[in-house]
């Protein structure tokens, strides 16, 4: 007979919750610098190295000085600090997004854009998943705390529920190309701010115009109301067809609702289902 006990299944749903939520870390009623505890016991670390070190050299006679290497040059980065003001945040993107020939190009300038504060509080850039030849673009508003953590868009619970509701209308990530409109994680899972969507938008509209989809899926308000230039709520805007152009081509823009949302608010799977279809005909009416 164990004596384990059985793990409480409500106590670690409510942990998921949390963690999905972006709440990751304990905090208590007095403010700390993790930083700076971070980095005190590195500090008495090295001040306890270098007494014995100083102790032999203080015994030694002196002996000439070394030469010393020339210091690596620092990694390129582009745009300006996190401060710039939003216009010159947004001029930046706009010039470096036009600069990217390829998909791979613009990953590699995102990775190194500096102009928009996320990328200084997030563990990863979440640039794209799936297939980026698909004839079916999906973009979300911005990756959560699972997406932040794997570096790849809709791997959390929303992105479970997503790659079902792709599977029903017989698409799933080798046929399809998953992005977001930010692609840094918001502290503590928030929506983007205007200013960031703002910023990051040269990016993910020169990321559709490389992919090339024939028909891009906007999921949730956030995405709707960037790309498809509509202020209307998305339950309002959900089911309706909007036209995008890129750089190339007019594509056809579908709003839909976020898997996020549809897991808050289950009974409104129904209105996304009607969405699903909308876009299984229009892929079949286009021959994909």
């Amino acid at each position: 007979m164990t004596t384990d006990a059985a793990p409480d299944r409500s106590l670690l749903s409510l942990l998921d919750f949390h963690v999905e939520a972006g709440a990751d870390a304990a905090l208590d009623e007095t403010p700390r610098d993790r930083f700076a505890e971070g980095a005190a016991p590195r500090a008495v670390r090295a001040e306890a190295a270098a007494a014995p070190a100083e102790a032999r050299r203080a015994s030694r006679p002196e002996a000439p000085a070394a030469p010393q290497p020339r210091p690596a040059p620092p990694a390129q980065t582009f745009g300006r600090s996190a401060e710039a003001a939003p216009g010159e945040a947004q001029e930046d993107a706009r010039a470096l997004a036009r600069n990217a020939a390829t998909l791979e190009d613009l990953e590699g300038l995102l990775a190194r854009f500096e102009s928009c504060a996320l990328r200084f509080t997030a563990k990863n850039l979440v640039f794209a998943d799936g297939n980026p030849a698909a004839k079916v673009m999906f973009v979300g508003e911005a990756p959560g705390a699972e997406e932040d953590r794997a570096g790849k868009p809709f791997m959390g619970r929303s992105g479970q529920l997503l790659d079902r509701m792709m599977r029903a209308i017989g698409l799933d990530r080798g046929n399809a190309y998953v992005g977001n409109v930010v692609p840094w994680r918001p502290p503590g899972n928030r929506n983007p701010t205007p200013q960031e969507i703002a910023t990051c938008k040269p990016f993910i509209e020169r990321q559709i115009t490389l992919a090339d989809p024939d028909i891009l899926v906007c999921l949730g308000g956030v995405a709707t109301q960037a790309l498809a230039g509509t202020k209307d709520g998305i339950l309002k805007s959900r089911g309706r067809w909007y036209p995008y152009r890129t750089d190339r081509r007019e594509i056809r823009l579908l709003a839909t609702l976020h898997p996020a949302y549809l897991l808050r608010q289950p009974l409104q799977k129904r209105l996304a289902w009607r969405d699903f279809r909308a876009l299984r005909a229009a892929l079949d009416e286009a021959g994909s």
